[in-house]
């Protein structure tokens, strides 16, 4: 029986708050990627990536991922990128339950334009820069995220539903 939950999807598609939510619901511990890898790193993302550049990240967060998937009981938000590197996205179906939290441009775009500065893969983009990048990284990523066994709406999911689909797939 798949014990773990990963929630991937765009940056700013609510996977933490749904991860919360979600946890909560299965009485799961609920595990956000990024802050497990500032716990591991101590030092924020924003640090990581200024110091060590997206390559040095992108490896340790295939390192914390490696961990996480020999425990039990938890629900992860991973991050946007998290299952574009390393095999993820099949290393995630093959030890737990995958789901995707879908959106689109505008909506992403929306939630994201007031927070850029927590966030530095678009730290100082322009609106216009930002929604260009968010479009460009969303066609290049949907691919991989479109593995995932469960695909849902982000936009007004129902917890209790998701919670029902993850409880059919174990």
């Amino acid at each position: 029986m798949k014990k773990v939950v990963y929630l991937t999807g765009f940056m700013g598609s609510g996977k933490t708050t749904v991860g919360k939510k979600l946890a909560a619901q299965l009485n799961y511990t609920f595990i956000d990627l990024d802050s497990y890898i500032e716990q591991q790193e101590g030092r924020s993302i924003s640090e990581l990536f200024n110091e060590h550049g997206e390559n040095y990240f992108r490896e340790v967060e295939h390192q914390c991922l490696q961990t996480l998937l020999k425990l039990e009981k938890l629900v992860v938000a991973c991050g946007g990128g998290t299952p574009c590197f390393y095999d993820a996205m099949q290393q995630m179906n093959e030890h737990g339950i995958t789901i995707y939290l879908e959106m689109n441009v505008l909506a992403i775009f929306n939630r994201l334009k007031q927070g850029r500065m927590q966030r530095p893969l678009i730290e100082g983009k322009s609106d216009e820069a930002l929604r260009q990048y968010i479009d460009e990284k969303l066609k290049e990523r949907e691919p991989l995220y479109l593995k995932a066994q469960i695909v849902v709406s982000a936009i007004d999911l129902n917890i209790s539903e998701l919670k029902n689909k993850i409880i059919d797939i174990k």
